[in-house]
């Protein structure tokens, strides 16, 4: 049951959790300790490197290759079980060193969000690591802390405190120490407690620790990511499918073949060896270690763009994302308040169009510095965003230096801000005049205006005036600005200066501000558009503020904005229904989130889910690729997410879904390039069984091919260059299996090519009378058909509109497949172990011809017939 501190009166509070305002002894603090544990939250239990390595070999394909590895060694073909081992343990290897990579770019990441804590101990004010703060400590806090754990203010000085890691809103919350009615309220509503993960922007405060660790807001939060389960990517699904589908036809042919060869007379032991050389033609020995090394390569590539990959299969799904659910605050915007434009003159101006020659303008400039206790001195921002933004108004775009016009014009006297009166004001020495000026909100500053000053002076403060300047609010409100205004007097008693004072004013003007969008989100949602992908917004902020935000970057334009209570009142089906059509969804919590990306599951999605904040970990492990800033992000975000973005920059998004894409189509081109070489094998093998012909290929043969020659091509068209108008494609469908028509009737018929020309070589070997040398030109022929097949697997288009050189490493590996090839050929050591003999340079011609007529006939075919 919750604890409702915040219905309690402090000394309730103290009472229940036995401390007192004098704080806690180094006994009691270790006996609380024993009791509650450290403060810190429970992390998962890491996966040693040993269980990461040994989970490489769950794979189904791998495990085949490890029966035919042992089948090999059961009829003594240890070469062919050894070389097999050795491919699988590599690949697990580089599994391995990926994942613990991931784990070390992402340790290298962590800040601690509170390294340090002053509370009270044995009566003395002293600072100790956050982790040993415990429940009932008194805790102070100042302009700048943040928060090492759950508390209930006992103290309160003007305490404002940003709470947007929790609730997603960028405003600061004032705080106050008063008892709260309501029992279930939102976090952002408790206005009297304070909660881990934020931070202090204004005053200070003393509060009593009430809840550490997990048992904190953020533990609550991190608890709900156990429940969201991690989805398989779109690649591990059909690659899993097509193991197994592989996986029985391999079986079936491979009896039906054992069987033919019994029936034909021959021994079991020769039809079983024929059968496991069908099989090892058939299993694409290195598919599995290929794909994971094109996309080991893919995330160095986006390492170096600012995107840290923490799950290798994710890259592939980035290129099958057709919804972003992103963020608002810190991640499509600065996370940093500033100016938009301000009301002066009965004018409204932008920003940075005031003119500093106009002492109207210089006068109100001042204002907005003076009457402000935010500090931006040493490259340190500490206050209120609203405050930061009006002083770096005055130093950025004005050249007024913080502290030097602070001096200039001194500070006499205060009257701080508080909530129920929506003020604050102080009196500064301006031209030997002392001058009261007060800010605030603007309904509440008009009551107390009797005058307003323009460039032509000082007039009475009209109705005219009053309605002008509602209007001008009403305009700044709707297009999502927050709004103050500034006013002023000339005061002469100066001891008794109080909030009887902020009356009689004179009007000067309004400062309208928001945390803007980044200079680059714009773009970037407009290439996911172009790209077939629907951005959506999903935030704490108000609605008003976060469609108005929607709207300049180009998420909100036909689209719904929703609020967090309207989608409450909403059934998942009803949710589901209505997904499409919404963009914004604003002041929601995280279970909403959930319920949003699933919706968008249940059409068929492949969902991403930018944030930063506590409140964004579930719903970034819920989707399909969690996408977590790497700045401004929590430990508890960055460990739920698939990929972490070092920049915290929205259109680095948009770059790794580009890679994406290219590495999709790029792994799928190696294996359709694997798959059509191992078919014209199966062919040859099927050929020669039903002819009754002597085996075409020792298991040897196939295996040098398929992990030697073969490999290297492979992992060279994985690294193909990206298209450049990769961009301007929609999605991939998800549910279109990799093994489609398309793709099987190409590889059938470039296998079949191939194929053709390899049997060619075997029945012109065959004429000599030796089956050695029909089976050594049948093997040398199908590994130069398969490597130069490596050029038709590049692209759909022929190697003249792609570029002959523009992937020097595909070249690079056909030539060195053709050195090894020649080795093997013409060493007599290497020929004893691959079981070939000697061929005449006649033979040679007539293998490199046969081998480069697929290449021919297909290129041919792509030039007059592909566009």
């Amino acid at each position: 049951m919750a604890n409702h501190y915040h219905n309690q009166t402090t000394d309730e509070v103290l009472t229940k959790i036995n401390a007192t305002k004098d704080g806690l002894t180094d006994t009691e603090v270790q006996k609380r300790q024993e009791q509650f544990g450290l403060n810190e939250l429970g992390e998962e239990r890491r996966k040693s490197t040993i269980q990461v390595f040994l989970e490489q070999f769950k794979d189904f394909l791998v495990i085949i290759l490890i029966v035919a590895a042992l089948l090999s060694a059961f009829l003594g073909k240890f070469e062919s079980t050894v070389v097999i081992l050795v491919v699988v343990i590599i690949n697990a290897i580089l599994g391995t060193v990926q994942h613990v990579k991931a784990e070390q770019s992402l340790k290298s990441l962590k800040n601690l969000s509170a390294p340090s804590a002053k509370v009270l101990r044995n009566g003395k004010k002293v600072e100790i690591p956050s982790k040993e703060v415990t429940v009932g400590d008194i805790l102070y806090l100042d302009a700048g802390d943040f928060i090492s754990a759950d508390g209930r203010i006992l103290e309160s000085h003007s305490l404002q405190v940003n709470e947007s890691s929790l609730t997603g809103e960028s405003i600061s919350v004032q705080k106050t120490i008063e008892p709260i009615t309501e029992d279930d309220i939102s976090i952002g509503d408790k206005t009297n407690m304070v909660f881990s993960g934020s931070f202090v922007t204004y005053g200070r405060g003393v509060i009593v620790v009430t809840e550490i660790g997990k048992d904190t807001e953020i533990g609550k939060i991190a608890n709900l990511m156990e429940n969201a389960k991690e989805k398989k990517t779109p690649l591990q699904v059909n690659l899993d499918n097509f193991g197994k589908k592989l996986a029985i036809a391999i079986i079936i042919i491979a009896i039906i073949i054992f069987a033919i060869d019994l029936f034909r007379g021959r021994t079991i032991i020769d039809s079983f060896m024929f059968a496991v050389a069908l099989a090892v033609a058939a299993i694409p020995e290195a598919l599995s270690s290929i794909v994971t090394i094109v996309l080991a390569f893919g995330t160095q590539k986006m390492a170096k763009e600012n995107a840290i990959i923490r799950k290798l299969h994710a890259v592939e799904s980035l290129g099958s994302i057709s919804v972003i659910c992103s963020d608002k605050t810190g991640t499509l915007t600065q996370n940093k308040m500033t100016v938009q434009q301000v009301f002066l003159d009965n004018q409204v101006y932008e920003h940075n169009k005031l003119q500093m020659n106009e002492r109207l303008h210089k006068d109100f400039i001042l204002m907005n510095i003076l009457c402000n206790d935010a500090i931006t001195t040493d490259k340190k921002e500490i206050g209120d965003p609203t405050e930061i933004a009006l002083v770096n108004l005055g130093e950025e775009i004005y050249g007024l230096e913080e502290m030097e016009t602070r001096s200039k014009y001194p500070r006499l006297k205060e009257v701080p801000f508080d909530s129920d009166r929506k003020l604050m004001s102080t009196v500064n020495t301006i031209e030997s005049r002392n001058v009261l000026i007060t800010k605030g909100a603007v309904d509440v500053l008009l009551d107390r205006i009797v005058k307003i000053e323009t460039a032509d002076g000082i007039t009475d403060f009209s109705e005219e005036d009053r309605i002008k300047i509602h209007e001008i609010n009403q305009q700044f409100s709707a297009s999502g600005l927050r709004v103050l205004a500034f006013a002023y007097k000339e005061v002469n008693n100066l001891n008794n200066i109080s909030t009887d004072d902020e009356n009689n004013l004179i009007f000067v003007g309004l400062t309208a501000m928001m945390d803007p969008p980044r200079a680059e989100s714009k773009d970037a949602v407009a290439q996911c558009i172009t790209a077939g992908i629907k951005p959506v917004m999903i935030t704490g902020d108000h609605k008003i503020t976060a469609s108005a935000i929607a709207k300049e970057i180009g998420i909100l334009q036909d689209g719904q904005a929703l609020e967090g209570f309207e989608l409450e009142k909403m059934t998942d089906d009803d949710l589901k229904n209505r997904v499409e059509n919404i963009s914004v969804y604003a002041r929601v919590s995280p279970e909403h989130k959930i319920r949003i990306v699933k919706a968008w599951q249940e059409k068929g999605n492949i969902v991403a889910m930018t944030g930063d904040g506590v409140n964004d970990g579930p719903a970034l492990k819920q989707a399909d690729i969690g996408i977590a800033m790497g700045i401004t992000g929590t430990e508890v975000a960055k460990d739920a997410s698939s990929m972490v973005l070092t920049d915290d920059n929205f259109s680095t998004i948009v770059k790794a879904i580009a890679n994406g894409r290219s590495i999709y189509t790029n792994i799928k081109n190696a294996i359709r390039f694997l798959l059509a070489g191992n078919t014209a094998g199966i062919i040859s093998v099927l050929y020669a069984a039903i002819g009754g012909l002597p085996v075409p290929f020792a298991p040897v043969h196939l295996l040098f091919i398929n992990l030697l020659t073969d490999s290297l091509p492979a992992i060279a068209i994985g690294l193909e260059p990206h298209n450049k108008h990769v961009m301007n494609e929609k999605p991939r469908d998800v549910n279109t299996p990799l093994l489609n028509k398309v793709f099987a009737s190409r590889l059938l018929i470039e296998g079949f090519l191939i194929a053709v020309a390899t049997l060619l070589a075997f029945h012109i070997g065959l004429s000599t009378g030796d089956a050695m040398t029909a089976s050594t030109m049948a093997f040398a022929t199908l590994c130069l058909a398969r490597l130069f097949h490596g050029f038709n697997a590049r692209s759909k288009h022929s190697i003249f509109k792609v570029g002959l050189h523009t992937n020097l490493y595909l070249i690079a590996a056909v030539i060195l497949g053709i050195i090894l090839l020649q080795l093997v050929l013409l060493l007599e050591p290497l020929k004893r172990v691959f079981e070939v003999v000697s061929l005449t340079p006649i033979q040679f011609s007539y293998v490199y011809g046969l081998a480069l007529m697929p290449l021919v006939l297909i290129q041919l075919y792509k030039i007059f017939f592909v566009k």
